[in-house]
């Protein structure tokens, strides 16, 4: 998908007209009543709505005043919005400078099954007429009636008079109402959700321990996104002792004493070797290899948590490698450069992982560590995103609340709010890209953080340090010619000239999708009903990730550690009403 899609999504940021003196939480609270009898003249004509799993039963944005209240009539026949209630002291004025609108939220609720609790959030904007009218409409599910909360649990030890993993207890059991696949955060903060409502299930983990998804990969691998985003749910699993910028060791550390602390259901030494799916019954059969042992395990549902599918490393061919004398590895195989210390360097490839690389080159002692960039690349410094970060996700501000307010926003509207506010910055600080690029880096110094996250899946480099040893000399670029051959001791390059190497690393990313490895594991008739994991579709949408994926009982859940967190809440939301006998009604 091209980056056109983002970029043609109807969405603009409204200009700064909100008045200094304006009473914000007797203007908020004045929308109770238009809520309760939504016309397309409430909204702005390039109004937006978000729902999130409260009407639409899926997560679904609608551009355009007259499109958002034919959607919205629609469905209120079915669920009707009852108890409005405005959120007291909720109301704000949201700057940017250029831009400004007040933000409020209400509460409602909705009685036709399943019967839920909803969030509605405003961010309304003065008219040329003089009268306020919404911009941006947020509705999302926050809980089913008569069941828990899916936010909060309590640990174990509360729960079960220890806080031991329940593993052992589970040991003998073949039959689940779900089955979570991957123990990273996307399948943890699934399995912690499922508890939560009460669901009888198991979560598969092919590692040894919890954790060791992340404690197994190379040494100098680490979050370049703050700590007070990188929880699991229900508590600050990293406390303040752990580094702004988590490393794999403390990943594994802080989820495994998760785990621990909520006694989450766990088979680890277990791989999903394949799978079946029932029509007649609608279930699962799925064949596990668990501690060199096949076993057969029934569920009604199954959830994904493999990561985005990308499984077979890629890596161009040059003619000549039979003549080269060193080393060469993929990224997905390199530990650590110790082994190769007083020797020369080189690393193909300009993203995040190619950057940690280069930067564990130089600290082992490497004589020389060239990057060698394809390609520019969007580079943002990782102080730039943690200022905005840390608006929301911050030490005073509930985990949940964070979320609520970064996550619910419409990727069209948060792609416009990130350039704004990064592109700023970046302005800010010319004299920091032009080093970089006086040191031969081609950088895009105005990107778009959105498109490479949800679209495009990485291929940007949140700068942690690397940009300055590269600007210092300690790392160099080569960028103005490609690697076509193969020497005894290094590369030639395609405008003649060579660069020694005694070790080369490929960190040129993955081949595969999540299809592919559906197809392997459950076969073509299921993999062919499937959406493509990933990728931003039509509206703004995050493609068949967290709702109904075009397989009954299937979900395919993964992300940051923002989004796997968060919308966990969802897939487990939607699992418990459907074994509740009343599935969310899913707008078609």
């Amino acid at each position: 998908m091209s980056l056109s899609i983002l970029e043609n999504l109807k969405a603009d940021l409204p200009p700064a007209s909100v008045p200094e003196d304006v009473d914000v939480e007797n203007l908020c609270a004045g929308f109770c009543k238009t809520l309760s009898s939504l016309n397309a003249d409430h909204f702005t004509p390039d109004a937006i709505w978000r729902d999130m799993f409260a009407l639409t039963g899926s997560s679904r944005t609608f551009y355009g005043a007259d499109n958002i209240i034919q959607t919205w009539r629609s469905l209120i026949q079915c669920a009707l919005p009852e108890s409005i209630t405005y959120l007291k002291q909720s109301a704000r004025k949201i700057d940017l400078g250029e831009s400004n609108w007040i933000e409020g939220t209400f509460t409602f609720e909705i009685d036709e099954a399943p019967a839920r609790k909803c969030t509605a959030a405003l961010s309304i904007v003065p008219a040329d007429d003089g009268r306020w009218k919404i911009w941006v409409l947020r509705t999302f599910l926050d809980k089913l009636q008569n069941h828990s909360s899916v936010d909060k649990m309590a640990p174990a030890s509360q729960m079960n008079g220890d806080s031991k993993h329940l593993e052992l207890r589970h040991d003998r059991k073949d039959t689940f109402e779900c089955v979570v696949v991957g123990g990273g955060q996307a399948g943890l903060s699934v399995a912690g959700r499922l508890q939560s409502q009460g669901i009888d299930y198991i979560l598969l983990e092919k590692n040894e321990a919890v954790g060791d998804s992340w404690k197994k990969r190379y040494r100098s691998t680490k979050l370049h996104t703050n700590r007070e985003s990188s929880h699991l749910p229900f508590n600050r699993t990293f406390p303040s002792h752990y580094p702004q910028y988590l490393g794999k060791d403390d990943l594994a550390r802080g989820y495994s004493d998760w785990a621990q602390y909520y006694g989450i259901s766990v088979w680890l030494s277990t791989t999903l070797v394949s799978g079946q799916w029932h029509e007649d019954t609608r279930k699962w059969t799925l064949v596990l290899l668990k501690g060199g042992e096949t076993r057969n395990i029934t569920t009604t549902h199954v959830v994904l948590a493999i990561g985005a599918g990308c499984q077979i490393p890629m890596m161009p061919t040059y003619p000549g490698i039979e003549t080269f004398r060193g080393e060469i590895q993929h990224s997905a195989e390199y530990y650590s450069a110790d082994k190769w210390k007083g020797k020369h360097g080189v690393v193909v490839g300009t993203a995040n992982t190619a950057h940690d690389v280069a930067e564990d080159m130089v600290a082992a002692g490497m004589v020389s560590v060239t990057m060698i960039q394809r390609s520019p690349t969007y580079v943002l410094p990782a102080e730039y995103y943690e200022k905005v970060q840390e608006l929301s996700w911050n030490a005073d501000v509930p985990t949940e609340i964070a979320d609520q307010e970064m996550l619910t926003v419409p990727l069209a509207v948060s792609r416009l709010i990130s350039m704004l506010v990064l592109h700023g910055m970046a302005r800010a600080e010319l004299e920091r890209f032009d080093a970089l690029e006086k040191a031969g880096f081609k950088t895009v110094r105005y990107g778009d953080i959105i498109y490479q996250v949800f679209d495009r899946f990485g291929g940007h480099y949140m700068d942690v340090g690397a940009s300055a040893k590269i600007a210092k000399g300690l790392i160099k670029v080569k960028s103005d010619a490609l690697p076509v051959h193969y020497t005894t001791d290094g590369l030639r390059f395609s405008d003649g000239s060579e660069l020694k190497a005694d070790a080369i690393v490929f960190a040129t990313g993955f081949v595969g999708t999540m299809k592919d490895t559906i197809r392997e594991l459950l076969g073509s008739d299921v993999a062919d009903r499937v959406e493509d994991f990933w990728g931003v579709n039509e509206e703004g949408e995050v493609k068949g990730a967290f709702k109904p994926c075009g397989h009954s009982n299937l979900w395919m859940h993964g992300g940051t550690t923002t989004h796997a967190r968060y919308m966990s809440r969802y897939v487990a939301l939607q699992i418990r009403a459907a074994l509740d006998g009343t599935p969310l009604p899913i707008l078609s």
